[in-house]
C-alpha cells in the first residue's frame, strides 16, 4: 500500500522504518504546500495535517485511509471523504492534556493578575495588587465537552469550581456538575462568569459566540478560545471589549491565522494571545506517533 507521510510530523528514520515494516511503500513531502513526490491517484493513505488545503481530494482516485494529525476535522472535505468511503482518523486525545493546562493556566493568569506583576519584575517595582480573586466557587462553562473539554474539566473541580458543560450528545461524567444540550446554552452564558469553548468548528458552529451572546455574558466573566477561531465573531469581540466588557480573555486561535499586526486584539490589556500553542508538549510526539501507528497498523490488519 503506498503511502505519503508529511513534514507536518518528524519522522526518525527509525519511526519510517517502523511504518515500512507494516507493509507500506512510503513517499515523504516536508512541505504540505508543496508539488508531491508521487503520482497522487497511486496513493492510497496519507498522514497529513493540512495537506487537502493545498491539494485537490479528488486527484487521490485511491485513497483509502487519512490519518490527520489535528484533532479539528475543519481541514479536510468530509463530504467528499464521506461519501467515498475513505477512513479517517484524527488525533483523537493526543492534545488534550496540554490544552486542558493552558486553559486552567490562563485562567489563573487572569485572576491572579501575572500580566501585573510580570510587567512590575521588569521594572524592579515592589507593588502589591489587591484586586485578586480565587477559582473557588466560580461558576464555569466548557462548551463542547470532547476529548479536550472533558480534560479541562477533569483539571477545574479540584479547584472548587462548579462545572456545566454544554454539548450535543449526553456524556456519562463526574467531571461536570451538569451537562445541557446547546437550546440551553443562552441561559447558562447569562450566570458563568468563565466561558471556556472546546467545540468543533463547522457551518452550525461558525460565530456561535455571536455579539448578541457575548452581551448575555457577565461584564466581568472571562472568555477562553482554545478551539477554532471562528467560533467566535471577532469583529463582535473586539467591539465588546472596546465597550469594557470582560475581566480577561485568553486565545489561543483566531480566524485568521497568523493574526495580523493591525488586529485590535494585540492592544487590550484584559487579552492573552498565544500563537495557536495550546497543543504543545513535551509527550505530544511520543502519543502522536503511538496513535499513527496504531491506526495504521489496524488498517493494515482489516484490508
Amino acid at each position: 500500500m503506498r503511502l505519503l507521510l508529511t513534514g507536518a510530523f518528524p519522522y526518525s528514520e527509525a519511526q519510517i522504518d517502523q511504518i515500512k515494516a507494516l507493509g507500506f511503500e512510503v513517499f515523504y513531502v516536508k512541505d504540505e504546500r508543496n508539488p508531491l513526490p508521487v503520482e497522487v491517484s497511486a496513493i492510497e493513505a496519507v498522514v497529513c495535517n493540512n495537506l487537502f488545503l493545498h491539494h485537490d481530494i479528488v486527484e487521490f482516485k485511491n485513497l483509502k485511509l487519512v490519518q490527520l494529525l489535528s484533532a479539528g476535522l475543519d481541514r479536510v472535505p468530509l463530504d467528499y471523504i464521506n461519501d467515498h468511503n475513505i477512513k479517517l482518523f484524527n488525533a483523537g486525545d493526543v492534545y488534550s492534556i496540554p490544552m486542558a493546562e493552558w486553559a486552567v493556566l490562563k485562567i489563573l493568569e487572569i485572576y491572579k493578575q501575572s500580566r501585573f506583576f510580570y510587567r512590575n519584575q521588569e521594572k524592579r517595582l515592589w507593588q502589591k495588587n489587591r484586586d485578586l480573586q480565587e477559582l473557588t466557587g466560580k461558576k464555569a462553562v466548557i462548551i463542547g465537552l470532547g476529548n479536550i473539554g472533558l480534560a479541562i474539566a477533569k483539571r477545574l473541580k479540584p479547584f472548587g469550581v462548579e462545572i456545566t458543560a454544554v454539548d450535543i450528545r449526553q456524556v456519562k461524567t463526574e467531571a461536570v456538575d451538569r451537562l445541557l444540550m446547546f437550546e440551553d446554552l443562552d441561559q447558562v452564558l447569562v450566570t458563568s462568569g468563565i466561558v471556556i469553548l472546546a467545540l468543533a468548528l463547522n457551518e452550525q458552529t461558525r460565530h456561535l459566540i455571536s455579539a448578541d451572546r457575548l452581551k448575555l455574558m457577565p461584564d466581568h466573566s472571562v472568555l477562553v478560545n482554545l478551539s477554532r477561531g471562528a467560533i467566535i465573531d471577532e469583529a463582535a469581540l473586539i467591539e465588546a471589549l472596546q465597550a469594557g466588557k470582560f475581566c480577561g480573555v485568553a486565545l489561543d486561535v483566531f480566524e485568521e491565522e497568523p493574526l495580523p499586526d493591525d488586529s485590535p486584539l494585540w492592544g487590550f490589556d484584559n487579552v492573552i494571545i498565544t500563537p495557536h500553542n495550546s497543543f504543545v508538549s513535551d509527550r505530544i510526539n511520543e502519543r502522536l506517533f503511538a496513535l499513527i501507528m496504531e491506526n495504521l497498523s489496524s488498517y493494515i490488519k482489516a484490508d
